[in-house]
């Protein structure tokens, strides 16, 4: 523990800031976007286009924190289900991880409390609500198999996309368009989460807690599920590192064999 300290701690800090931002960026456009009164809105009449900004937003949000200096520092994770995921395929070490998730969650509390001093009585606005990711209209049910599919396809497009020589660099942009599909399909459902620490954040702040067993068990299943299947048709030996996006001049804390990719047939993996 006291050498994960020492040595990994400002990447702890890192992963703190980057799901801080990424909550801070979410109450911000919520705001602006959902608000009534907000000028933003009132040129969005229609609830579709509203998530379709709000997806555009978000996304661009996560393409900048994937390909900024933290992001290529870290992984850029700022999801405990994407940290626990890497550790299941003993691509991070135990004390990482467990620091890793802890700054996550420590990280999306900061970014909530941070949005709720700025904004206030707009960000508890009930067309924006504190953006707590609960289950829709369509039930528990519906909402749990939602975060699970989008846990599985996003933890899928990650692992065949950054360990592939050719669409590695990609991978940021790849995550960023599924992130405005899921918002502007699925915000409805289950509120978009696929993060246990962004459901928590929110709810810490909003004290709503509705269905939250949802939003720890759906998405770590989906990504398990997802890099179960990629190891199986796969293999481990085709899982470089556990970093969203690499470059080579940039220190790794993980168990990263990221050199050895450059040298695999940009065909491969295939399938």
């Amino acid at each position: 523990m006291r050498t994960a300290l020492r040595t990994h701690w400002d990447v702890y800090l890192m992963e703190a800031a980057e799901l801080g931002f990424f909550m801070l960026a979410a109450c911000t456009f919520a705001t602006l976007i959902f608000v009534p009164q907000s000028p933003v809105g009132r040129l969005l009449p229609d609830l579709n286009l509203k998530r379709i900004a709000m997806g555009i937003a978000m996304a661009a949000t996560a393409i900048i924190i994937i390909h900024s200096p933290f992001g290529k520092r870290s992984g850029a994770h700022f999801n405990p289900a994407v940290t626990v995921t890497y550790y299941w395929i003993r691509k991070i070490s135990g004390w990482d991880a467990f620091f890793y998730v802890v700054a996550h969650f420590l990280g999306g509390l900061a970014g909530m409390l941070t949005a709720n001093a700025m904004f206030g009585r707009y960000l508890a606005d009930p067309a924006v609500r504190y953006i707590v990711t609960v289950p829709g209209a369509h039930g528990v049910l519906a909402a749990f198999v939602a975060e699970f599919l989008m846990a599985v396809l996003l933890m899928t497009i990650v692992l065949r996309s950054s360990n592939h020589p050719r669409w590695a660099p990609y991978t940021g942009y790849l995550v960023g368009l599924l992130v405005v599909l899921y918002i502007a399909l699925f915000s409805a459902i289950s509120g978009f989460s696929i993060n246990p620490a962004r459901t928590v954040s929110a709810g810490f702040v909003a004290r709503i807690w509705t269905g939250v067993w949802i939003y720890f068990t759906a998405p770590l299943m989906g990504m398990v599920v997802a890099a179960e299947f990629y190891l199986r048709r796969f293999g481990l030996d085709r899982i470089y590192c556990a970093k969203l996006l690499h470059t080579s001049d940039v220190p790794c804390p993980f168990y990263c064999r990221f050199v050895e990719m450059s040298s695999v047939d940009a065909t491969l993996p295939r399938g």
